[in-house]
């Protein structure tokens, strides 16, 4: 009973950190089951299998919120569900480990970008109406929906990432889009893991209670997406990137730095990401006082 409740926790924050910033669910849950004790395989298949409810209620509601972009949802979300069926079939035999860390160097230098970008410059209006090339993103689906199998998540930080790295597209549609993709994918990866490993194994109670947490907290995580500065959702979502990916750096042979090192580069990680944070808020804030000044001098002409 206490592993059921600290599941749906987890399946409540997963899908609110999810759902509001385009990525975390798959990582979140993943490692949670892990920590329980179950293999990678299942673990993926297990998340896999619950986002089918909760990414259909995430999807929704950010539709409902004007957060999805329908066009780039079928271009990305086809190649992404072929991506996931074949990874969850190679993961159902082999292991993925050492393409770990080549995969986090790589989210590891988009966060940064992402986080700099977003802190520095910022999301100046009317620069989102670029348009992104089939080409962009059929291989983006297919290699973001196969690392997600594969690695128990991966498509809200390839796809958000290089989305929000190409800066056509204002981070609260590039999120939504990406959720509402996230439906196919995650449906494809179930029937491949179905085919790869059967249903044996699968626990259905941890299944539907971490699909319970993430409906709960779909329409939450599309109204912060839709209401939280862009400018501060790019830095959270850089910040997140960066320290999540560090994290996952550390556990590599080759790199495992000494616990007090570990703790240092935490330690200033965590300072640098507070103040581009605080950063990204002051420079909205004087921004939308900018624009209320505007709006008033323009009324009263």
């Amino acid at each position: 009973m206490r592993n059921l409740a600290l599941l749906g926790i987890f399946g409540f924050l997963a899908q609110l950190i999810n759902g509001a910033l385009g990525m975390g669910y798959g990582v979140t849950s993943t490692t949670a089951l892990l920590m329980l004790g179950v293999t990678p395989a299942l673990a993926s298949a297990t998340v896999n299998l619950s986002q089918v409810g909760s990414q259909l209620a995430s999807g929704i509601a950010h539709w409902r919120f004007g957060n999805v972009d329908w066009a780039l949802v079928w271009r990305i979300a086809l190649p992404g569900a072929v991506g996931a069926f074949l990874g969850a079939l190679l993961l159902s035999w082999l292991s993925t480990e050492a393409a770990q860390p080549l995969m986090s160097t790589i989210l590891l230098a988009l966060g940064g970008y992402i986080l700099f970008r977003f802190t520095v410059y910022g999301t100046p209006r009317g620069r989102f109406h670029g348009t992104l090339p089939t080409g962009f993103l059929a291989p983006l689906g297919l290699i973001a929906g196969f690392l997600n199998s594969t690695g128990g998540g991966g498509w809200g930080p390839v796809g958000t990432s290089a989305l929000l790295a190409s800066g056509r597209m204002e981070p609260r549609r590039v999120i939504g889009s990406i959720s509402a993709a996230e439906f196919a994918v995650v449906l494809a990866g179930s029937a491949g893991f179905t085919v790869g490993l059967g249903l044996t194994g699968i626990n259905v109670h941890w299944v539907l209670v971490l699909l319970l947490g993430g409906v709960l907290a779909a329409p939450l995580a599309a109204w912060l997406a839709r209401h939280v500065p862009a400018r501060l959702l790019g830095s959270l979502v850089g910040g997140l990137l960066v320290l999540t990916n560090v994290g996952i750096l550390f556990d590599v042979e080759w790199v495992n730095p000494d616990p007090p090192t570990q703790l240092t580069i935490y330690a200033v990680l965590l300072a640098l990401w507070a103040a581009a944070v605080m950063i990204s808020t002051r420079a909205h804030l004087r921004e939308r006082s900018a624009t209320a000044e505007q709006e008033l001098t323009s009324s009263s002409a």
